[in-house]
Order: structure tokens, then C-alpha cells, then sequence
């Protein structure tokens, strides 16, 4: 009797779980988004071996690239990117994309270039084999909480850029935001760029609200829009150029997020609307330098 009853109950527990995670949001929820975090670390510790032959590169960012990018699918969720073609320069840059929740890391693998790593914050580093494979793949860690230690990481990444023709990627905003606008921007990114006299790629990734929020437990399935503006250009700049520098692309990404939203994140529209032009930088002169700079850098949260 108890053999029939506990292989019952094993039968009934798959069809509940299953239930559930088809008629119950926030079950459905903590389910897609436990298999998202799973997805990475087992990633991550499959390819470290790989990487680990290799030793510490940038090229190791192909394979974390290439065993991220199949779990959008998973996800239900559907990638359009505009403007990837303004990418398609040989030279190094810095890329500044809005920062909304960990899904952003299905649109940055979606558009970011060869010889490209994110900066992140340090604590990244410590989440074992995932820490490993971001170490191994030559991302950049930046302890937010220590500003000397930024300002060095920022120096010798601006120096690297030049040497070995790298693109970084970076969220400005510091920390994630479902608001309906952008954050405040840190300068770090801005200053990086200025350093290395490169210019600056901004991206903006439409809002997740169809789909995706983490405050009233939802994760169906939708389409995301990446949208790639035109460069910004900072040559001849100096770090008295940086505040005005910052506001200049953060008011044109802010105008493209509402221009996003406006349109139901641009699902709906057959043709890609003529990108807005990023204002000359350099036209206005700030009073902070690097090494005022309180905040130093945008991470990702």
C-alpha cells in the first residue's frame, strides 16, 4: 500500500509543479528565473576548464558569449537590434547601455563585439566558478566602495584600450532600474573614454514591462528592442569636458528609452525610426576631474 501510495505521490508532484507553473504567475516567476541563474553558473563551470587553457583573455569572452546567448530562447524572449551596423569600426570604444535587471545580460551578449569585456563590480569575482569564468574572460572588476582604487582601474584600462584595441562595456546608472527614466550617471565610463580618447557607443535596451518585473513577480515570454545610437566622439576632450560629456548621452538615451516606451518598446513598428543624433560634447566645460570624482563608475548590479 505504501508503494502505491509514494509512487503516486511521485506522480502527482511533477503534474503540481507543472500546473503551477503554467496557471501561477509568481510560481512561473521564481521557476524561469531559478533556471536563468542555473543556466549561468553551470555555463560558467563547463567552460572554466576551456578557458582556463587559454589562461586569462579577452577571447574567452566567445565562448561565455556563445553559451549565453541560446538561453533567450529558453526564456521566451526575442531579441531585435537596431543599428548594430554603427559597431562595425576596428577601432577601440566604450559602450554605455541603460540598466534595468539581469536580463540585460541577454542583450549585451547580443550586441557586443569581439575583443569586448564588461566592467562589473568586484563582488562578481567571489560567486565561484562564475567569478572564475568572468576572471578568465577578461572582464574588468572595480571595487565601487574604494574611489582611489577605481580611479587606478579606470587609468590602466584607458591604457590597455590603446595598446590592445579593447572595448569595455559599461552600465552608467551603477545599479539596476525598472523606473520609468535613467538613473543618474556616473562619470567613470566618461572619463575612461576621455582618457583614452575613444569614442563612446551608447545603447539603450527597451523597458521589460511586457514581460519581465521583478517587483510584481512576472516573467512571460516578449520581445526586447536594442537600439545602437551613433557614436560620440571624444577627441580632443579633457576631464573638464566629462559633466558636460555625461549629460550629453545620457539625455539622448533618455530620449530614446521614452521614445521606446511611448511605443510599446517598439514591437509594434514595421521599419526602425531614424536614430537621434548625440549632441557634440565637448561644447560645455565642467569644473570636476577624475580625481574629484565621488562616483567613479557605472557597474553592473
Amino acid at each position: 500500500m505504501e508503494v502505491v501510495l509514494l509512487h503516486g505521490l511521485l506522480l502527482f508532484l511533477p503534474l503540481a509543479a507543472l500546473l503551477l507553473y503554467w496557471y501561477n504567475a509568481t510560481f512561473h516567476y521564481f521557476c524561469k528565473v531559478a533556471f536563468f541563474n542555473c543556466w549561468i553558473m553551470v555555463m560558467a563551470t563547463l567552460l572554466s576548464p576551456l578557458a582556463a587553457l587559454r589562461g586569462r583573455s579577452v577571447e574567452n569572452m566567445k565562448l561565455l558569449r556563445a553559451a549565453i546567448l541560446p538561453l533567450k530562447r529558453f526564456c521566451g524572449i526575442k531579441m531585435q537590434v537596431w543599428g548594430s551596423e554603427h559597431l562595425n569600426i576596428e577601432e577601440p570604444y566604450v559602450i554605455v547601455c541603460n540598466h534595468q535587471a539581469s536580463l540585460d545580460l541577454l542583450g549585451m551578449v547580443e550586441v557586443i563585439p569581439d575583443r569586448c569585456v564588461p566592467i562589473v563590480k568586484k563582488e562578481l569575482m567571489y560567486m565561484g566558478t562564475v567569478g572564475w569564468a568572468c576572471w578568465l574572460s577578461g572582464i574588468i572588476f572595480i571595487d565601487r566602495h574604494k574611489r582611489e582604487d577605481a580611479i587606478d582601474v579606470i587609468s590602466q584600462t584607458a591604457r590597455t584600450m590603446r595598446r590592445e584595441n579593447l572595448r569595455v562595456f559599461i552600465f552608467p546608472e551603477g545599479t539596476r532600474n525598472q523606473d520609468k527614466s535613467m538613473l543618474p550617471f556616473k562619470r567613470g565610463a566618461f572619463h575612461l573614454a576621455v582618457q583614452a580618447q575613444v569614442p563612446i557607443f551608447p545603447i539603450v535596451i527597451s523597458p521589460y514591462w511586457d514581460f519581465f518585473s521583478s517587483k510584481d513577480k512576472k516573467f512571460t515570454s516578449g520581445t526586447c528592442t536594442i537600439r545602437i545610437l551613433p557614436k560620440v566622439e571624444t577627441q580632443g576632450l579633457s576631464p573638464k569636458d566629462v559633466p558636460k560629456l555625461t549629460e550629453t548621452v545620457r539625455q539622448a538615451m533618455v530620449d530614446v528609452l521614452a521614445e521606446m516606451s511611448a511605443n510599446r518598446c517598439g514591437d509594434q513598428r514595421a521599419e526602425q525610426p531614424p536614430l537621434p543624433r548625440c549632441a557634440g560634447a565637448g561644447a560645455g566645460r565642467g569644473t570636476d576631474s577624475l580625481e574629484r570624482e565621488d562616483n567613479t563608475t557605472g557597474t553592473s548590479n
